[in-house]
């Protein structure tokens, strides 16, 4: 049985190999790339240049930079801890990647760029801001590496950017690759998960035969509260001021009680799991000394009880990932990995579509 030869770039913790798991479908990781949110000073020409005086391996030398940091990769020590990936096939920085080295060795790859350039509330400098220009980066890895298929991903606030000459631009790139390109906005509240996130989505097949169609919705059958767990570690109550903060009407758009829906804040998605909250009725948790010494009784809507933070693996039930997924990082950057990744069933639904129209495929389902 053929296996599926995946590759990624901005993998974060892994929603593409999330989704193959779910469908069954056997595949291989050629390669992953993350730096992890760390950055070097230094320039792509400036650090080439040091690697050729010192006679390095260009990315040996970038592996040394980044170590040199003294800052932990925790997307990486998340990714290794849950997938089968070894230390030469994990990349730090996409710059240095030669795309060449795996030319027609990669039947999908899928990556966006980082959000910050094109988001709501970024520095709206765009391709012109350094991290905007990781866009090209991913662009280059398609045409050196010419995937059977690549899934591109980015928030909404690229289309608007700069009066939509951003996007403009970034689809006039996307077409140059001699590739079918089918832009579709997915909201994955439209497939299976209660949460309001609407993301972009370029695929691009390289056969401009293939009819691919936008994945057909699916009707929503639960809510936030089938996602939760039972047995709550009181480090996620919160005190008075929390709980004061969470339940001002002032801030209302900032922060949301028990919602069917979750509404993941649109700006950013980094700070997505910041403004969901659970309130608890005094009665579920009085007799539980640990939640009572931490947390603030209130009330909200009149009732009296107390509120909660999402825990990491509410989060992660809530971005469709699997139980077996391993949680090995801090606080902190558990959130962040979480609410950077993309919603696993919306690309579930993304695969089976492209999948559909590249009739033939070799890639089965395992029984």
């Amino acid at each position: 049985m053929k296996k599926l030869r995946l590759a990624t770039v901005f993998s974060g913790i892994g929603a593409p190999e999330q989704a193959l798991n779910k469908m069954n479908i056997p595949y291989d990781i050629v390669f992953a790339c993350d730096n992890g949110e760390r950055e070097l000073q230094l320039t792509k020409e400036e650090i080439i240049e040091e690697a050729n005086k010192k006679e390095k391996d260009i990315n040996d030398y970038v592996k040394e930079l980044y170590n040199n940091l003294k800052k932990i990769n925790y997307v990486k020590k998340s990714y290794m801890a849950n997938y089968d990936i070894t230390e030469e096939k994990w990349y730090e920085d996409i710059r240095f990647i030669d795309g060449k080295k795996y030319k027609d060795q990669v039947d999908l790859l899928v990556g966006g760029s980082p959000c910050q350039s094109f988001s709501i509330i970024g520095k709206r400098a765009g391709l012109d801001d350094a991290r905007g220009t990781l866009f090209y980066e991913f662009a280059r890895l398609i045409n050196e590496i010419q995937p059977n298929f690549f899934i591109y991903e980015n928030v909404l606030g690229m289309l608007t950017h700069d009066n939509g000459n951003t996007w403009k631009h970034i689809k006039e790139i996307f077409e140059s690759l001699n590739y079918e390109i089918n832009v579709n906005i997915l909201n994955s509240k439209d497939y299976g998960i209660p949460q309001n996130r609407s993301r972009l989505f370029v695929v691009g097949f390289k056969n401009n035969n293939v009819n691919y169609r936008e994945p057909d919705k699916i009707k929503l059958t639960t809510k936030m509260k089938d996602y939760l767990e039972e047995d709550i570690n009181p480090k996620h109550y919160l005190g008075q001021k929390g709980f004061e903060f969470v339940t001002n009407p002032k801030y209302k758009n900032r922060a949301r009680v028990n919602q069917d829906i979750i509404q993941t804040q649109k700006a950013n998605q980094q700070f997505n799991w910041n403004g969901d909250f659970v309130f608890e009725p005094l009665a579920k948790v009085k007799n539980n000394e640990k939640i009572m010494n931490r947390a603030y009784v209130g009330n909200w809507n009149g009732q009296i009880g107390v509120i909660r933070q999402l825990t990491y693996r509410e989060c992660l039930n809530l971005m469709g990932f699997e139980k077996a997924f391993k949680i090995v990082v801090p606080n902190v950057p558990a959130y962040r990995q979480i609410g950077n990744s993309i919603v696993v069933n919306v690309l579930e639904a993304i695969l089976e579509s492209a999948f559909n129209a590249m009739r033939g495929v070799e890639w089965k389902k395992l029984d």
